[in-house]
């Protein structure tokens, strides 16, 4: 049976396991950021993350070590200005997205140059997941679903009325926060499977599916997350059996799956 041997392969045991548990965080933040649009700060963040990497091997540091603060304080910085009315949210996630693509093009162009690394890096592989990688990746993992959970009636305050909550008392700016840095982690662990490229579209299309269904926060965040790690499965298993790219395989599941909500919703409301 064809998933007994992809299984009996310890690196595609090492990317189920870590692949399951980012796409699961990466759909629950995902319908916050969505709703709050602000869905292409993972877009943006994704491209930082990859400045972050070369300039980390450039340096001979650790990538996840290095890219990981920077990417959360560029996510920090990201959120404050697209909730700044004075600030055009777009054109500074777009600004920043094409300058770290190009600093992290530059740095590596100068020193190791383009290898197979870098294609790793913007396009995702399993096979560049490491023991380590994956025991970071779980245990950032689980940090950020006890946090979404335990703060999920904050983060639903803030996703819906900003204003009405921090007329309640509610420390609005606090779980903004909370949410960039939640946001930034996925963003870095996913980069190893999905690529710098792919990887926005772990946040955006669960999202997107779950709403054309549901119409209740709980339901589309309960959806999300099964529709994520179910494309994830599919993706990976299609990845194995075809030789394909399992970034663009998990995504082109997503896109499946998202036409086929549209046109369910759409017989739905006939």
């Amino acid at each position: 049976m064809i998933i007994l041997q992809m299984l009996s392969y310890p690196f595609m045991q090492r990317a189920l396991i870590a692949g399951v548990l980012v796409s699961l965080c990466a759909a629950l933040l995902g319908v916050s950021l969505v709703l709050k649009r602000y869905s292409m700060i993972g877009d943006g963040l994704s491209h930082v993350s990859f400045g972050a990497l070369a300039i980390a091997v450039a340096l001979g540091i650790t990538p996840l070590y290095f890219s990981i603060p920077v990417v959360i304080l560029a996510a920090f910085l990201l959120l404050r200005m697209a909730s700044h009315p004075r600030f055009n949210s777009d054109a500074a996630i777009a600004a920043t997205s094409a300058s770290a693509l190009a600093i992290g093009i530059l740095v590596i162009s100068l020193t190791t140059g383009m290898t197979t690394d870098v294609d790793n890096y913007m396009f995702g592989s399993v096979l560049a997941m490491s023991d380590q990688d994956v025991i970071l990746s779980v245990i950032l993992s689980v940090a950020v679903l006890v946090l979404f959970v335990r703060f999920y009636h904050q983060l639903f305050a803030v996703t819906f009325d900003e204003s009405f909550s921090r007329a309640t008392g509610l420390h609005v700016d606090r779980y903004n926060t909370l949410l960039a840095v939640l946001t930034a982690l996925t963003i870095v662990l996913g980069m190893r499977m999905m690529g710098a490229m792919l990887i926005s579209s772990l946040v955006i299309f669960p999202a997107l599916t779950a709403m054309r269904l549901f119409k209740s926060f709980r339901g589309v965040i309960l959806c999300a997350a099964v529709t994520a790690v179910v494309c994830f499965c599919v993706g990976l298993l299609i990845s194995f059996a075809w030789s394909t790219p399992v970034g663009a395989t998990v995504v082109a599941a997503d896109l499946v799956l998202f036409l086929l909500s549209c046109a369910a919703a759409s017989v739905r409301r006939r």
